[in-house]
């Protein structure tokens, strides 16, 4: 191993091979289909080519390589046979004939996606499209993804305006050329571009630009009020205020408003790809939903791409990454973008508190916690983020995300009490991401490293602080961080806005409180929760409810009868499907209806009030 590191360290660095030239025609988007081409110089001899397998942010192997298709390679005009790696399937061999100097590749990329999932879901209408290099590319074996440069170029619909934070060289007509970027930056700046178009300049004079770039399906949807503007104004006086520097050259929130999407947010350096319904700016209830989702992918700018962990920091998109800490990279980020949320007034702060008691009574009834540990579930993230929703309850998801959030409020009320308020994680943010700033940068870290700096703030056994929670299997969630910021957990009939909030966006009802179940509007039940009373009754998902009390089943028939059965003395009956099979269940159920809420305790200071206030001038742009 030493003899070997030695041979590689005496050799003479490597000359950068000539950049790639990358074609993309997406003018048959609305179609659901891309065409690329892309040549690639090469020597004679044997050629690997690789379609990137894991993709930065989505922390799992789920390169759509399945939607590939039309692959065909030439050199000098003359054919080049392939063949896929047979346990690879993102690897192509191919043989380079004497005389070539390159490979000519053309490919297409099928959209006809699901509207779920991540970049690989659905992400083309007829009036925009969100386009992720990584999707339209090869590239070689054996060099990391930041030693190949891309000469990027864009054909566009006609009349299609487009956003990104790839600089560009020129434009002619419908075609853009981008400057030559590392491909590691190209796969890190996505572009999204449509018929309905709106670009709104945010935050303070003289820092970087800043701006909201808007996609539609239709021009009214892109009808953000002045208010909301002026508080994504406040998120970037915020963050600034926060970190105290910037790590990227300007920043483009890369907004999609469609219906016909997938529905997510994924992180990029200098922007975030951002999916969320049509109607997010107009309706109320959806602006309440999402009004998270553009601060998280924001924080990641920071917490995510700028400090990385180093099992994430991979050379190139085929290497396996190490997920166990995420609930750094992805519960650190939860926390704070729902702080900077609050802190910015995209939620109100009574609405960041009934989000924090919504996700609070959910991990307090999450079964799963007696047998899987916080830690595993990042450990094991990249199984998770594809399990189904059946039983997830018991198998646990992606639970590092509000969890994590937990955690780190947890960590924060920790800093202000033992500190007696002089030290918090606004202290952290500084000390731990901060830096020169500038250009995109990237410092990895480790376990070791969050242990060092909360160490720095405080003398504290953060080591075992964070270890008993990581591997905790207590029923319960961690409430320390609510409990010492002056508040509590309670259970009422009063309707808890943020999930209020959920269900309507969802089109679901979420009794985990009550009969521990959670189902669809149309009574379809998605899960159970052991040790609750539809579970011991024998209810499980996949089940129907087609009655409640004898008449037909609908939410609100169903909350009616959870109301009343505070006060009844019969049961609570529900007529259920299962598969070709009816049978009635008597359920002895006497709670009424159960909605979480966090409420004041005036023995304690209230640290969580604190925790939400504003650090920038609220209102200015300095």
């Amino acid at each position: 191993m030493l003899a070997g590191s030695l041979a590689a360290q005496s050799q003479p660095p490597q000359s950068p091979p000539p950049p790639i030239r990358l074609f993309v025609d997406e003018t048959a988007a609305p179609q659901k289909i891309l065409h690329a081409s892309l040549v690639i110089p090469a020597s004679p001899g044997p050629l690997t080519l690789f379609y990137p397998k894991w993709i930065p942010g989505e922390h799992m192997p789920d390169g759509p390589v399945a939607d590939l298709a039309g692959l065909k390679f030439t050199a000098g005009g003359k054919p080049v046979p392939w063949r896929r790696d047979l346990e690879d399937m993102f690897a192509f061999h191919l043989q380079v004939p004497e005389g070539a100097t390159a490979v000519e590749v053309q490919l297409d990329f099928l959209l006809s996606a699901p509207a779920s999932g991540f970049s690989g879901g659905a992400s083309a209408t007829s009036q925009l499209s969100l386009l992720s290099w990584n999707q339209v590319l090869l590239y070689p074996q054996g060099r990391p993804a930041r030693d190949f440069t891309y000469a990027p170029s864009l054909r566009l619909p006609d009349g299609w305006k487009f956003a990104t934070a790839l600089p560009i060289a020129r434009r002619t007509g419908n075609t853009i050329e981008f400057a030559p970027a590392p491909l590691d930056t190209l796969v890190d700046s996505p572009v999204l571009a449509g018929a309905h178009f709106r670009v709104i300049p945010i935050g303070p004079d003289g820092e970087p630009r800043h701006e909201l770039d808007l996609a539609a399906d239709s021009a009214e949807a892109l009808a953000m009020p002045a208010e909301t503007i002026a508080h994504y104004n406040q998120l970037v006086a915020e963050t600034g205020a926060l970190f105290g520097t910037r790590h990227y050259r300007d920043y483009h929130f890369l907004v999609t408003l469609s219906d016909d999407v997938a529905h997510f947010g994924l992180e990029h350096h200098e922007s975030s790809d951002d999916r969320v319904p049509e109607r997010t700016l107009l309706d109320d209830v959806l602006r309440v939903h999402n009004a998270d989702l553009l601060p998280h992918e924001f924080t990641h700018s920071w917490n995510g791409k700028y400090r990385r962990p180093a099992g994430l920091a991979t050379p190139d998109y085929q290497q396996p990454m190490h997920d166990d800490l995420l609930w750094v990279y992805e519960g650190l980020t939860e926390y704070l973008g729902d702080v900077l949320t609050a802190r910015s007034g995209l939620w109100t702060p009574e609405e960041f508190r009934e989000h924090l008691a919504y996700v609070a009574a959910t991990f307090d009834h999450r079964a799963g916690r007696t047998w899987r540990s916080l830690q595993d579930t990042a450990d094991s993230a990249q199984l998770l983020y594809d399990a189904p929703d059946e039983w997830l309850a018991w198998r646990r998801s992606t639970d590092f995300y509000d969890e994590g959030a937990l955690l780190w409020l947890d960590v924060d009320a920790t800093l202000r009490a033992e500190s007696h308020g002089h030290r918090s994680l606004n202290d952290f943010c500084r000390l731990f991401h901060g830096g020169p700033g500038g250009a995109p940068a990237l410092q990895t870290y480790t376990f070791d490293d969050v242990v060092a700096a909360l160490g720095q703030l405080l003398p504290l056994d953060w080591n075992g602080f964070l270890t008993e929670r990581l591997n905790s299997t207590s029923p319960h969630a961690p409430l320390g961080g609510i409990e010492k910021g002056g508040w509590k957990l309670v259970y009422n009939e009063t309707p808890n806005e943020d999930l209020y909030a959920a269900e309507q966006s969802r089109k679901d009802m979420d009794l985990s409180s009550s009969l521990g179940l959670s189902l669809d509007d149309d009574g379809t039940i998605r899960d159970v929760i052991p040790g609750m009373i539809a579970y011991e009754a024998g209810m499980g998902p996949a089940m129907k409810i087609a009655a409640v009390n004898g008449r037909q089943f609908s939410p609100d028939v169903l909350h009616e009868a959870l109301r009343v059965s505070r006060t009844s003395t019969g049961t609570l009956d529900l007529e259920v499907s299962n598969g070709q099979y009816f049978r009635t269940f008597h359920l002895d159920y006497h709670g009424g209806l159960r909605f979480p809420h966090i409420e004041r305790n005036s023995a304690l200071p209230d640290a969580l009030g604190e925790i939400i206030k504003p650090m920038a001038p609220v209102g200015k742009r300095p």
